[in-house]
C-alpha cells in the first residue's frame, strides 16, 4: 500500500433516513464536526474489537446528531453485545483520544482489500458494490475512485473518509454512547440483524450538554403526549395507524389555523374551489405524478372494474379548473386555494404522531399567471407566510432555495428552469440578501421535480429547525396540461403556476405548534380560552353561569361546570393542567360587587367589572398575541 493524500472535501449534511448523505458544496453544518463524527464511529469500532474478539464492523455512518455503527457480534464469545459495558467502551475511546493517534488514509488494491477484509462478508460485499459501481460509470482508469482505508493506531478500516488528522483534535467529553437497537444488514429484514451502537458527538462538551437538555425539553413538550393530555386528537387501533381523529377541542385549534390562512389569503382574493378525493389515474399519468409517485398512491377498484386513485395531492385537479375553459390575459393572475385531505401510503415505520401521517390536510393554493407576474405573485405569497408565521411566534424565517442538479428525475426544459430558478433567486436577493451573506440556504438537488421552492425554515422555542411554508414555480404542469390564455394581440401563451402553502400540512403544523407552545396556546387558538368557576355551585351558580352565557354570547370559548362532583381546588386545578389561559373564580365579593376575579396561567390576578373583561378578552383575541 502507498500513502496518499485525501483531498479535504466539501460536504452537505443531509438527512436521509437519519444518515447522513455527502455531496459537493457544504450546506448546512460544520465538516470539522462531521470529520469528529465519522472518527468517532472508527474508535467505536477500534474499541469494540478490543473488547469483542470476532466482532464483525459493517458501516458506520455520520448522523444528524452524530454516529453510529452496525456490527455483527454473532461469532464473539457472548454472541451480542453488553449494554453494561458502554462505560468501559467509552473510557477506551477517551484513551485513544488521549494517545493522539493519527487518522492515515491509504489506498489499497482489490487483492489487498480482500486479503485484508477476507474474514468480514460485509466488508467483501462493499467492495464487491463500490466495484461494481466504478465498472458501470464507464470512467478512465486513472479518474475512477480508488479503494481506501483508514488506519488509527492498529485498527484499519474501509473507507473514503473524510476523518480528522488526530485523535487530540476531539474533546474529551464532547461524545457519549446513547443507544442500541437492531438493525437489518442493508436495511433488508431477509438479511442477517446486526447491533447498531449510537453515539452523540458535538464540538465541546459544552454543546453535548446543550443538546441533551434540549432532548430533556423536547420529551416534555412531545406532541404526542400533550396532544392526549389535553384532549385534542387520539389514534385509534380500529382505525389505523397514520390517521388521526380530532376531538371538538383539537378541531377548534384546526378551524382557527385554516381561518387565518383564509383571512390572510382573501386579502389578495384567492378563490376556495372544491375537488373530489379520487381520480382516474390517467390525471396523474398525465401530470408526470404517477412516474415518480405511483407506490406511494392508493388505488381502489369499483365493482365495474375501473381503477381509481385516492389523491394525494390537489395540483392537477385546480389546473383541470384553470383549464376548463380559455382564459383571457385580463384575467390572470387567477388563484384558488382549498383545504382538503390527501392520502399517501407512507410505509408504517415512517408514521409518527401527527409529525408523519397517511392522511394530510393541506391549505393549498396554486396561482395561475403571466411571467411578468411572477415575481410580484411570489412577493405576494412571502407576506403571507411571515404574517401568518409571526402571529405563531416563529420569526426570522430563514429561506432555503431548493433547486435541481443534473439528475434526470427533474422534468421540463433547461429554458423554464433557468426562468423559474432566476426568479426565485431574484426574489431571494431582494428580500432576503446575498447567499454570501448567510441569509438564505441552499438546497442544491432538492428542487420537487417540476420546478425548484422556497421552503422556509423556523426554529421552535427550543431551538429545533423545522420546514414550515413553501413557494413553488411550475412550467412543467401548465406544459403537461396545455395550459393556456390569450394574450394582448390574441396569441395563446402558457402561464406560470405557483404552488404555494401556508401552514402546509395542518397534521404537521398543529405538531410543531403543540411543541413550540408546550400546549400554553395563546387566547385567540385556544380551545378552551376561560373557564367560569364558582366557589360553590349553589351560593355562586347562577351569576356564575350567567357569566359564562355572556362570554358565549360574545363568541369566547368559555367552560363552565355545572355538575357539583368536583370541589374548588380540583376545578383550579383542572384549569391549570389544561393550561387554559384564564379562569374566573365566583364568589360571594364578587356578587357584591358585580364585579369578577380573572386569574391566568401567567399568575395575574385582575378584579374587574364584566365590561372590562369582555374588551380585555376581545382585544387579546383581535391581536393574536
Amino acid at each position: 500500500m502507498k500513502i496518499i493524500i485525501c483531498e479535504n472535501k466539501k460536504y452537505a449534511i443531509i438527512k436521509s433516513n437519519n444518515i447522513i448523505n455527502m455531496q459537493n458544496e457544504t450546506l448546512i453544518g460544520k465538516i470539522p464536526l462531521f470529520n469528529k463524527r465519522h472518527s468517532l464511529a472508527h474508535l467505536l469500532m477500534m474499541a469494540i474489537e478490543k473488547n469483542y474478539s470476532g466482532a464483525l464492523a459493517t458501516i458506520g455512518p455520520v448522523i444528524d446528531n452524530g454516529f453510529y455503527y452496525d456490527i455483527d457480534f454473532s461469532k464473539t464469545e457472548k454472541g451480542k453485545f453488553d449494554a453494561e459495558d458502554i462505560k468501559k467502551i467509552e473510557r477506551d475511546m477517551i484513551s485513544s483520544i488521549n494517545k493522539k493517534l493519527d487518522f492515515v488514509c491509504s489506498e489499497i488494491s482489490e487483492t489487498d482489500a480482500r486479503e485484508k477484509f477476507k474474514d468480514n462478508k460485509y466488508k467483501i460485499e462493499i467492495i464487491d458494490g463500490i466495484l461494481k459501481n466504478e465498472n458501470k460509470s464507464g470512467e478512465s482508469e486513472n479518474t475512477k475512485a480508488k479503494l481506501t482505508v483508514y488506519t488509527t493506531g492498529e485498527f484499519v478500516d474501509l473507507c473514503e473518509g473524510p476523518h480528522i488528522n488526530n485523535t487530540s483534535e476531539i474533546e474529551v467529553g464532547s461524545f457519549k454512547i446513547n443507544k442500541i437497537a437492531g438493525a437489518y444488514w442493508r436495511g433488508d429484514e431477509k438479511r442477517e440483524m446486526l447491533t447498531r451502537i449510537y453515539g452523540l458527538a458535538f464540538n465541546t462538551k459544552e454543546e453535548l450538554i446543550n443538546y441533551e437538555s434540549q432532548i430533556e425539553e423536547a420529551k416534555k413538550r412531545d406532541h404526542r403526549i400533550l396532544g392526549k393530555e389535553l384532549g385534542l386528537f387520539i389514534f385509534s387501533d380500529l382505525v389505523g395507524p397514520g390517521l388521526p381523529l380530532w376531538t371538538p377541542r383539537g378541531t377548534v385549534m384546526r378551524r382557527e389555523v385554516d381561518n387565518f390562512v383564509q383571512e390572510l389569503r382573501s386579502e389578495y382574493n384567492y378563490g376556495q374551489v372544491t375537488i373530489p378525493h379520487f381520480t382516474k389515474p390517467d390525471l396523474y399519468i398525465k401530470s408526470q405524478h404517477y412516474e415518480k409517485y405511483g407506490e406511494d398512491l392508493f388505488k381502489v377498484k369499483t365493482r365495474d372494474g375501473h381503477e381509481l386513485c385516492i389523491k394525494p395531492m390537489n395540483c392537477p385537479h385546480h389546473a383541470q379548473i384553470y383549464a376548463s375553459e380559455l382564459r383571457s390575459y385580463k384575467e390572470l393572475p387567477i388563484r384558488y386555494s382549498e383545504t382538503t385531505m390527501v392520502y399517501r401510503d407512507e410505509q408504517s415505520g415512517e408514521l409518527s404522531g401527527l409529525s408523519r401521517v397517511i392522511s394530510i390536510t393541506q391549505d393549498d393554493a396554486h396561482v395561475f399567471c403571466r411571467e411578468s407576474q411572477l415575481q410580484d405573485e411570489m412577493e405576494n405569497i412571502w407576506n403571507l407566510i411571515e404574517k401568518f408565521y409571526s402571529a405563531f411566534g416563529f420569526v426570522n424565517l430563514t429561506p432555503r432555495f431548493s433547486r435541481r442538479d443534473g439528475d434526470a428525475k427533474f422534468k421540463g426544459s433547461d429554458e423554464t428552469w433557468i426562468k423559474s430558478e432566476t426568479a426565485i433567486k431574484n426574489i431571494l436577493e431582494k428580500r432576503a440578501g446575498k447567499k454570501e451573506d448567510d441569509k438564505w440556504i441552499d438546497g442544491e438537488g432538492e428542487a420537487a421535480f417540476y420546478g425548484p421552492k422556497i421552503d422556509f425554515m423556523a426554529k421552535d422555542a427550543i431551538g429545533r429547525e423545522h420546514q414550515v411554508g413553501t413557494i413553488q414555480v411550475d412550467f412543467v404542469q401548465p406544459t403537461n396540461f396545455g395550459l393556456e390564455y390569450v394574450n394582448e394581440e390574441g396569441v395563446r401563451e402558457m402561464p406560470v403556476m405557483i404552488h404555494c402553502a401556508i401552514a402546509g400540512s395542518l397534521e404537521r403544523f398543529m405538531s410543531v405548534y403543540i411543541e413550540h407552545t408546550a400546549g400554553n396556546f395563546p387566547l385567540w387558538i385556544a380551545p378552551v380560552q376561560i373557564a367560569v368557576i364558582p366557589v360553590n355551585l349553589e351560593k355562586h351558580g347562577d351569576y356564575a353561569k350567567e357569566i359564562h352565557t355572556l362570554l358565549k354570547q360574545e363568541k369566547i370559548r368559555s367552560e363552565y361546570e355545572e355538575l357539583n362532583t368536583n370541589g374548588l381546588g380540583k376545578k383550579v386545578r383542572n384549569s391549570k393542567e389544561m393550561k387554559y389561559p384564564y379562569w374566573i373564580v365566583v364568589g360571594d365579593n364578587d356578587i357584591e360587587t358585580n364585579t369578577l376575579t380573572l386569574e391566568s396561567r401567567s399568575g395575574e390576578k385582575l378584579n374587574i367589572t364584566k365590561e372590562e373583561l369582555l374588551a380585555k378578552l376581545k382585544l387579546e383575541i383581535a391581536e393574536k398575541k
